[in-house]
């Protein structure tokens, strides 16, 4: 019987009025960590478009002159923002990281995983069921280990990781670049990605294995960051995965990426807020007046990996699995904004209907037996983009979960469906790299991944 998942959420924790939860959560979401010199940087989110036969058819750079608190704390430590004037990527001018760079970095990533996992603990209870999950989660990280041993140095001693590039104003706007090792053959495309987290512990690396696996397909990769809550909710999180977009789309021809060959890619929690930006974009598009940094036009195709679009079909599933509704609608801003952060939702405003023919290809990917978000999910959205004249699809896998996707078939080495299925599209025009065999090495034995899958409370 598959395993539970795991919310970082207590069974007991009742949100007070807003007043007392602004001043329950005020030193969380107006503490600057970027004053912390521990921490750095880093601390502050038709024809079918693929011929499978398992296809469901049915921002600029902060400039120092912000006010406030911020302002004061940012002045402080400007010897550690990442933008240094010896170089604009923080190497040492020469493209590489000093080894007390690298030293400095690793131990304030390590700070902040800590501080992230006792965010999660806050939320938590003591009871026997928290503590299962618990003994669960931390069999699931042993066993996958020797994969994030590996990830995890690639990602901090890589000279191809341009880790912590400011993108906003605003705390955590920083995103991670993954470049090919083959800088010839012109610009190349542009994965931008919005990892997951459950709204709470989100945060770039963990699109690392993306990245290292993407860009050995000579494709850039641009994992954003954005607030998490209780230091922002959705409508903060939206924000910043929008400023981290126009950036992108603005700026990375500077690192070799084509400006005219961007993709939007978001997993989970990520999917439905990267899914959240890109509709709001075209809704300001379609307005009058509206002021926009990027347009919805560079964006080639957008790929959601397990997400929800539909908050309303889905807050009483999260309750049950754990993610509590008094939580996850202050998460959302309220039971009465769950339709406006629902993209399949908005999409069927009488209003909004024109701005599906401005939407990008969605192509939606998802596991059969992943029970954090039912595979539904991604089939309604599908559906219904379809049926106002979108360019949509779902690919299914069949007996997936929420993490086979995304953990353990990359590390599992050797032909990835799924990720073969991305660069079919970012790289159609390609039929070399389409093609090209990559020996993709084995991170973790396979007897312990069946392990994991196994006791994963995800």
């Amino acid at each position: 019987m598959p395993s539970q998942t795991l919310f970082p959420i207590s069974s007991s924790l009742l949100l007070p009025p807003k007043s007392s939860t602004e001043m329950m959560f005020k030193p969380l979401i107006y503490d600057d960590p970027s004053s912390t010199t521990l921490l750095l940087h880093d601390d502050h989110s038709v024809k079918p478009l693929l011929s499978r036969a398992s296809s469901f058819n049915g921002a600029v750079t902060p400039n120092g002159e912000s006010t406030g608190l911020h302002q004061n704390r940012r002045r402080r430590s400007n010897s550690d923002n990442c933008l240094s004037a010896a170089s604009p990527d923080g190497t040492n001018g020469n493209g590489q990281h000093t080894i007390g760079q690298e030293v400095s970095h690793a131990a304030a990533e390590t700070f902040l995983l800590t501080r992230l996992f006792l965010k999660l603990l806050s939320y938590l209870g003591v009871g026997y069921r928290w503590i299962t999950r618990f003994l669960a989660l931390g069999c699931y990280a042993f066993l996958l280990m020797p994969g994030f041993i590996q990830v995890g140095y690639y990602y901090f001693f890589s000279p191809h990781v341009r880790r912590s590039i400011v993108y906003g104003d605003q705390p955590r706007n920083r995103l991670d670049l993954y470049l090919p090792k083959n800088s010839n053959g012109g610009p190349k495309p542009v994965v931008a990605f919005v990892t997951g987290g459950a709204w709470i512990i989100g945060y770039k690396a963990w699109g690392s294995l993306l990245g290292q696996q993407l860009s050995e397909r000579d494709i850039i990769v641009a994992c954003i960051d954005y607030r998490n809550f209780p230091q922002g909710s959705i409508s903060d999180m939206v924000k910043d995965a929008s400023s981290g977009i126009s950036f992108i789309c603005n700026h990375i021809a500077v690192y070799g990426g084509d400006p005219d060959r961007i993709y939007l890619m978001g997993q989970s929690a990520g999917a439905h807020i990267a899914a959240c930006a890109l509709v709001d974009q075209v809704v300001k598009e379609s307005g009058e007046g509206d002021s926009v940094s990027w347009s919805s036009s560079q964006i080639n195709a957008y790929f959601g990996l397990s997400g929800g679009y539909n908050l309303l079909s889905l807050v009483d599933h999260f309750h049950s699995r754990g993610l509590y509704r008094s939580i996850f609608l202050s998460i959302m801003e309220g039971e009465e904004s769950l339709k406006q952060f629902s993209p399949e939702l908005v999409v069927q405003d009488p209003n909004l209907k024109h701005i599906v023919a401005r939407l990008p290809p969605i192509i939606l990917f998802h596991g059969t037996a992943d029970y954090s978000i039912p595979s539904d999910a991604s089939k309604c959205f599908a559906e219904t983009l379809q049926r106002l004249g979108g360019k949509a699809e779902v690919i299914l896998y069949e007996g997936k979960t929420h993490t086979d996707l995304f953990l353990q078939d990359p590390m599992r080495g050797g032909k990835d469906e799924m990720f073969e299925d991305i660069v079919s599209v970012v790289m159609g025009d390609n039929q070399e790299v389409v093609g090209k065999s990559v020996d993709r090495r084995r991170l973790v034995p396979e007897f312990m991944l069946k392990l994991a899958h196994w006791v994963s409370p995800f």
